[in-house]
């Protein structure tokens, strides 16, 4: 007899009972004794965490032989998926170029390859602003005259296990390009220069450099972030192009272990830019480039307990700054003030509005360009764009924003690169049902260019499909927004699979995002439902704050919650309705896993940080210090130990009936360690009382975003869907 692929699924999914299904490996218990605040805690599982233990090494393989074995029977339909996406995606293709300088800068991708190709072309001059600021029509698949390789990603790839690309920069003049690569996909990058007049790589290199790369105006030094041993970037340090890294000097340290730092150049690049902070509370450095023996000048200090960005700039001859800020407002808002006015008492200085507070409108930031301010502001939930000219700014003179005008509801529209003097500013747009687009918004005449739409192929046509509002009521009353994305032939019947994803956490906001391989699960009838949850960013600053510190179980209720409401839709069937969410998001996993583990047909759990309380109880782990502005401080403060223990997915885990679980990580993540997950599957199997399989699976040469180059992370995000659908019985095309 002949089967389809779907019942080729099916039978074999039925063989995999757990009568013969093989035996998970057991890992060894060692009693490690954790105590604080009075409380011991006994981890039987902590010895997971020696990375260059051969044991754990072999204990991971075994995982990974035993996901490999109970899950073999999902292979086709991981392949079918990874057909689809491959399908759907028009693999020859290339940004749209963006001009720098006397360049057009783009990326370019070939059929077969894994990774990006950057290139550029040169840029001409007739006078007529808006000829010279529309990009050149360059065609996927066809030669680009005059063009001129940057880097080849694939070039620099082979033989390597692990490619990502951490930064770049080009000087001025267009000779020198600088590129950080990671080729273990432990976010430690290898600094290189290369001489675009010659194609030579110069002798410079340096080694353990964070993201973030600049020149310095006059080309002759590049300044780029070095972490510490808790993989937190912690110096800012200037190369001199042609000496010894021994000679490298420090801009600035950071020494406090709980604020993260980075740098930019201002968008006018007087300045170079260092912004030190935490979701609380910030602190901005400005180093002039006209006068760098002055050093460093603070803006605002920390101590002040002020959230802000700041953007320096010219106006009129004189020197300002504009401030994105939370004082006395909660969602922030934007003020205009003289660089003189900083070395004042803060309550001395003099700052004029330019935006507003507003209760229902989050102010995410304001960037500058020669003629006009851009604005990235959130209202109703939604990312969108503000200009308003520099003519009058911060007076009674000053022009109302004006919003490019898009005609979804939701949607997601954000400022993606432009320069200081273009008459232009480039905006990306998307949504759940429209694919990314580009485009140009001319700043004097509210004119949006169309310069492409990410093709989607295989005859997509977005009234296929539909995207929705709805609101859940949480306990308390809170009303949580979830977007619902279906095909527009399911019925409201009670009979449909659903999967539900949230994130919650850092002010992270899961907004409306167009998914090629998203596609394979709308195209079986699956329900997909982004939760809005507390912790998150979606609905104002207090959104976050409710679900972050000792509110944070918010965020965990709110998501079953959201389960409840999906339950008794009617979109959906209670019994076929699964969850996913990664990192912060993988606790999230971890949590309802243990709070409603009947609700779930399934859950994947990526790259989950499901062991949260160990991990922030020692600062020497990367990134703990850092943490307890989100999370607290359950080192000094019994009360947050107390709160963190009652919900840490790893030290909750209790004897119930857990549906089918896949934790997926990464052996080289510096964020979330391996030995999370590696010790929560194990206590899901020795306390668990279901006979689902529980699984993990180990990427050894991958980091924190799964491993590298396109078509691997297809293979990725094509496992995570085939186990989901074949848990929820949708293997089959609607």
């Amino acid at each position: 007899m002949t089967h389809t692929p779907a019942e080729t699924v099916r039978a074999s999914s039925m063989a995999s009972s757990p009568a013969s299904r093989p035996e998970p490996p057991v890992a060894r218990k060692v009693p490690t004794e954790r105590s604080h605040h009075g409380d011991t805690f006994v981890d039987h599982y902590e010895w997971l965490r020696d990375k260059e233990n051969p044991d754990v090494v072999a204990h991971l393989q075994a995982e990974n032989a035993y996901t490999e074995a109970v899950t073999a029977h999902q292979q086709p339909l991981r392949e079918a998926i990874f057909q689809e996406i491959k399908n759907r995606t028009q693999e020859t293709d290339l940004s749209v170029p963006v001009r720098k300088d006397g360049w057009w800068y783009y990326g370019r991708m070939e059929e077969g390859k894994q990774y990006g190709i950057q290139c550029r072309v040169r840029a001409t001059d007739t006078g007529d602003p808006a000829a010279d600021w529309t990009p050149p029509q360059v065609a996927a698949g066809r030669p680009v005259p005059g063009e001129q390789i940057l880097l080849d990603g694939n070039a620099e790839a082979e033989g390597k296990p692990f490619f990502s690309l951490g930064g770049s920069a080009v000087t001025k003049d267009g000779r020198l390009y600088a590129y950080a690569a990671d080729y273990a996909g432990d976010e430690r990058f290898t600094l290189r220069i290369k001489d675009l007049d010659t194609g030579r790589l110069l002798d410079d290199v340096v080694e353990n450099v964070f993201y973030s790369l600049a020149f310095d105006p006059d080309d002759s030094r590049v300044f780029y972030t070095v972490v510490d041993e808790s993989w937190r970037p912690y110096q800012i340090k200037a190369h001199t192009i042609g000496t010894s890294v021994d000679s490298d000097v420090v801009i600035y340290q950071e020494d406090d272990p709980a604020m993260w730092m980075g740098f930019e150049l201002s968008a006018d690049r007087r300045h170079l830019v260092i912004g030190i902070g935490c979701s609380e509370y910030s602190e901005t450095r400005l180093l002039d480039f006209a006068d760098p023996d002055a050093g460093l000048q603070t803006l605002i200090p920390r101590s002040e307990r002020v959230l802000y960005d700041a953007e320096p700039f010219l106006l009129d001859g004189a020197q300002k700054v504009l401030l994105t800020h939370n004082k006395d407002a909660v969602n922030s808002m934007v003020s205009l003030a003289d660089l003189s006015e900083f070395p004042r008492p803060l309550d001395a200085q003099h700052w004029d509005t330019v935006v507003e507070h507003d209760d229902g409108v989050r102010v995410n930031g304001a960037g500058v360009t020669s003629t006009h301010v851009v604005l990235s502001i959130r209202k109703d939930t939604i990312e969108r764009v503000q200009v308003l000219p520099l003519d009058g700014l911060g007076t009674a003179a000053q022009a109302a924003p004006v919003e490019p005008d898009f005609d979804e509801e939701l949607f997601t529209a954000g400022v993606g690169g432009s320069d200081y003097e273009a008459p232009m500013i480039r905006l990306a747009y998307t949504s759940f049902l429209t694919p990314p687009r580009i485009y140009d918004y001319e700043l004097a005449t509210g004119t949006l260019h169309l310069r492409k739409e990410t093709p989607v192929l295989g005859g997509y046509d977005p009234a296929n499909y539909v995207a929705e509002r709805e609101w859940a009521a949480a306990a308390d009353g809170t009303k949580i927004p979830l977007s619902v994305v279906r095909k527009a032939t399911v019925q409201r019947d009670g009979s449909n699979p659903a999967l539900v994803y949230a994130y919650g956490s850092y002010e992270v906001s899961m907004d409306p995002a167009f998914s090629t391989a998203r596609l394979s699960l709308l195209d079986r009838g699956v329900v997909y439902v982004v939760a809005h949850v507390r912790g998150g960013g979606e609905m104002g600053r207090h959104w976050y704050d409710d679900g972050k510190k000792l509110h944070k179980k918010n965020t965990f209720t709110d998501f079953v919650d959201g389960t409840d409401w999906l339950a008794a839709s009617g979109w959906a069937d209670p019994a076929r309705i699964a969850a996913m969410g990664g990192s912060a998001g993988g606790l999230l996993m971890g949590a309802i896993a243990n709070l409603a583990p009947e609700k779930y047909a399934a859950i994947v759990a990526q790259v989950p940080f499901v062991d949260a309380l160990t991990s922030i109880l020692d600062p020497d782990l990367p990134l703990s210090a850092l943490e307890w502005e989100e999370w607290g401080n359950p080192i000094t403060d019994p009360e947050v130990y107390g709160y963190m223990k009652s919900y840490s997915p790893y030290e909750n885990v209790r004897p119930a009936a857990y549906p089918k679980i896949a934790a997926v990580t990464s052996f080289n993540d510096t964020r979330v360690l391996y030995v999370e997950p590696a010790k929560w599957v194990a206590a899901l199997r020795e306390t668990g009382t279901g006979s689902d399989p529980i699984v993990l699976k180990t990427e050894m040469d991958a980091g924190h975003g799964g491993a590298s180059g396109r078509y691997a992370a297809w293979k990725d995000r094509a496992w995570d869907y085939a186990f989901t659908l074949d848990a929820i019985d949708a293997t089959e095309l609607a």
